[in-house]
């Protein structure tokens, strides 16, 4: 997630079908007995080493250099941390009769991560429009989404069936937040390495999710969860997952023309505010609903990144045709990887 050129089209890279091939041999091979045990240790100090790589790559500096544009990071920032929660709330109302509570709580806790880095500056790119906004708002999205995705999971998810209560707080901070905040302290020394090795850096980024991913779903064969659900139920979050991205992304395009906001900010909002982190997630999930079966619980975001890859990437190229000439010449600034 640090600065780097923006890729002038983003592509649907092999991470989600890997992903998708990680829980097809978690579903086929779970770990088990002593295995899962060291698994189990080794999922925690990988989530610890995620979020300190995350502390490294993220810029504060950057971030408040654009709070200028307070109007627009701020209009994303509700979206993210204001309009999806709302959202989310409002789909309780589907429980039981489309979701079962497991599907929704993972519903629910897909409408209060962060923003996504990479896709949200690449389309806004794509699109022509404010990549530097882009740019701030979608790394401000990540840095306070460190701290108010975790609160809003215990003020909200505490009282909607997610089991989750305040003492969660020890997990988070050992997990999420102390490894953090250390990258962030340490980032002048690691800045330089990171960026020569960025190829092995994201290596282990993702392998990292991987393993996440491996376990919440062994975890959930060792369960049964996948009994308790049924492939219509699956169909049904998919639908959902739609309509939700839809909703965000027509009450996002009302609110840059009714803020009077020009076209390249209302790229800004449309493409950052509608966007959810699957590698800030995931992590999160596995922290926040230990004991619970993860592998449902992260099936509604993992089913929204892959939607709001392939919906956001259609919007794009639709908006970089119809983009005023001036726009289309325009340089583009430089961007985030995530």
């Amino acid at each position: 997630m640090d600065f780097m050129k923006v890729p002038s089209k983003p592509s649907l890279d092999l991470f989600v079908p890997l992903i998708l091939l990680t829980v097809g041999v978690a579903s086929v091979l779970p770990a088990a007995g002593a295995f899962a045990d060291v698994l189990g240790w080794a999922t925690k100090i990988v989530i610890g080493l995620l979020f300190f790589i995350y502390g490294a790559r993220l810029s504060p500096a950057q971030a408040w250099d654009g709070v200028k544009q307070w109007r627009l990071h701020g209009v994303v920032l509700a979206v993210t941390f204001v309009l999806f929660p709302l959202l989310g709330l409002a789909a309780r109302l589907l429980v039981p009769s489309v979701l079962t509570p497991d599907l929704y709580t993972g519903l629910l806790f897909l409408c209060l991560v962060p923003s996504t880095v990479q896709s949200s500056i690449a389309f806004t790119s794509m699109a022509r429009g404010n990549v530097a906004g882009a740019i701030v708002s979608a790394s401000f999205s990540n840095i306070i989404g460190i701290v108010l995705t975790p609160l809003l999971v215990l003020a909200l998810m505490s009282t909607t069936g997610g089991g989750i209560d305040a003492s969660s707080i020890v997990d988070i901070v050992l997990q999420l937040l102390a490894p953090f905040v250390l990258g962030q302290l340490l980032r002048p020394w690691l800045r330089a390495p990171m960026e020569r090795h960025a190829a092995k850096t994201k290596l282990v980024d993702r392998g990292s999710i991987l393993l996440v991913v491996y376990a919440a779903f062994s975890e959930g064969m060792r369960q049964h969860i996948w009994g308790s659900v049924s492939a219509l139920r699956i169909v049904a979050v998919a639908v959902v997952c739609a309509v939700l991205l839809a909703v965000v992304l027509g009450l996002t395009a009302v609110l840059g023309k009714r803020l009077g906001f020009s076209r390249a900010d209302r790229v800004v909002v449309l493409f950052c505010g509608s966007k959810k982190s699957l590698a800030a997630g995931l992590p999160m999930a596995t922290v926040f609903f230990a004991g619970q079966p993860v592998g449902l619980i992260v099936l509604p975001l993992m089913i929204f990144h892959q939607v709001q890859l392939i919906v956001c990437s259609v919007l794009a190229q639709r908006f970089a045709r119809t983009a005023p000439a001036e726009d289309a010449s325009a340089p583009q600034p430089v961007g985030t990887g995530s």
